[in-house]
């Protein structure tokens, strides 16, 4: 009996599951679109191209939308039982909601440690990818955003130079020289425009340039004798319009997919990112000695120099002097020197403060991707005791009130994880307890929602409240006599 119930909960809830995980997906998808769209739109990259890109850098979102998709599934999930009474009839058999929990609470436990390890071994992996996709991309396809001016050779077989650049998109150019880069057995052909344009071709490996009013000098001679290419001169075409396609295949093809960046923390697991936190932390060490080192020897300068007869400097100057003996301009010009050292200690102190900061961040910023790895699978069975809790006190499924509380929760949650996030990258608080704060803090709250779960707690009948709160209402709520006594 109780095996067909576990199947029937289990089922139950991993309907809306891959629905919601579908929909979730989409939707940080089409964020990650938005983000990226200027990096890779107008590129000339290929649909397939797109799509897989577009899926390198998804994978990496799958380690926040697990947890909200469990969250809201198990809402969804009990408040469908509630809705529909099977929970009454489950209680009225002599079933627990504990026991109820229970099947869903193994699922989130399996999904969590299926979690740790997607993060901890293939998202790496697929970061790695999408780094070096959008770093290819940015480097590779400007390469033919030309520089007025120059010779570029970067078009595989071509040397062109453009005088000037102009339009909405550059797309417009004057001064064209095209040269052909022949070999001894090919004939040599260099184009001379007045202006030309590019335009979209019909195939993104090519580059389709349009030129107008120019000349097309070529000879036909390649691979034969000296003095028969001296009987004729080079041939000269002149043209009003000439089409001409460039193959870009190769830097295309060639260029997205390699990998050039090797170095990036989100590229280790868990064990690789203790050993570039440990140098991290050993490097940061070394630069705050120095600084220290720094701002200590400045300042007892100063102090030297301000009171000569506590001077503890190792090497002594030659002739002390004394505040209280020196008279007039001279006087004056040793106070002005001591606020000048004064200056610079503190213009010091505030290009070493710059000097710090991007240590503190990016050793931060290790420690909590680290720890990430193992915190989003802990909030995956916070949010499941805080939906199934919240689900059977609602008794409410669908989508409508279920979503509204879900996103409600998941704000506070990623509020909360932004905000010690900048707090450990500024160095005010610990970046191990940043990464785990949300966790803390919700895990008691998930703890209590149980709690009132399993007490049938009428934690959101408006009544109860009304009643709680009317001997301070009726403070507020004027007196009136009964008409029979007006």
């Amino acid at each position: 009996m109780l095996k067909i119930l576990d199947r029937y909960i289990i089922k139950t809830f991993f309907g809306p599951f891959f629905f919601i995980f579908s929909v979730l997906f989409f939707i940080f998808i089409v964020n990650i679109i938005w983000v990226q769209l200027g990096q890779f739109m107008g590129k000339g990259l290929s649909t397939f191209q797109i799509v897989k890109l577009l899926f390198y850098l998804g994978v990496s979102v799958i380690s926040m939308v697990l947890p909200l998709t469990i969250l809201l599934a198990s809402i969804m999930s009990f408040g469908e039982f509630g809705e529909r009474y099977e929970l009454a009839a489950m209680k009225a058999a002599g079933i627990s909601l504990t026991r109820v929990m229970v099947p869903l609470l193994g699922v989130t436990i399996i999904l969590s440690i299926m979690l740790y390890f997607f993060s901890n071994n293939i998202i790496p992996d697929f970061q790695r990818k999408a780094k070096n996709m959008l770093f290819n991309i940015a480097q590779t396809k400007p390469a033919l955003n030309f520089t007025p001016g120059q010779f570029i050779d970067q078009i595989p077989g071509n040397m062109v130079k453009f005088d000037k650049i102009y339009g909405e998109n550059a797309e417009n150019i004057e001064g064209v020289f095209v040269h052909k880069k022949a070999t001894n057995y090919e004939n040599q052909q260099t184009i001379v425009a007045e202006k030309g344009k590019f335009v979209p071709a019909v195939n993104n490996n090519y580059l389709k340039l349009v030129l107008y009013n120019g000349y097309v000098y070529e000879d036909n001679f390649a691979g034969k004798a000296e003095n028969v290419r001296l009987k004729q001169p080079d041939q000269a075409i002149k043209f009003d319009s000439l089409v001409s396609h460039f193959d870009i295949s190769d830097i295309i093809n060639r260029a997205i997919e390699e990998e050039k960046i090797t170095d990036d923390y989100r590229f280790e697991t868990f064990n690789q990112l203790n050993k570039t936190i440990d140098q991290t932390k050993e490097k940061n060490d070394k630069f705050f000695t120095n600084i220290n080192n720094d701002v200590l020897n400045q300042t007892n300068s100063i102090m030297t120099y301000m009171d000569a007869k506590q001077n503890k400097a190792k090497v002594k100057p030659k002739q002390i002097l004394k505040l209280d003996t020196v008279k007039g301009d001279k006087k004056l010009d040793i106070i002005n020197n001591a606020y000048s050292r004064l200056d610079n200690l503190k213009s010091t102190l505030e290009s070493k403060n710059i000097e710090i900061d991007p240590s503190v961040k990016y050793y931060s910023k290790v420690v909590i991707y680290q720890q990430r790895i193992i915190t989003y699978s802990f909030t995956c069975i916070i949010f499941f005791l805080i939906g199934s809790s919240l689900g059977s006190i609602i008794r409410k499924g669908g989508m409508g009130l279920p979503v509204i509380i879900a996103i409600v929760i998941f704000i506070i949650f990623y509020v909360i994880n932004v905000g010690v996030e900048n707090m450990a990258w500024s160095g005010k608080i610990n970046p191990y307890l940043a990464a785990w704060v949300p966790n803390l803090v919700l895990f008691p709250f998930g703890i209590w929602m149980t709690y009132k779960a399993l007490t049938d707690s009428q934690l959101f009948d408006a009544e109860k409240y009304k009643a709680f709160f009317k001997p301070v209402t009726q403070l507020f709520v004027k007196k009136q006599e009964h008409k029979r006594y007006q």
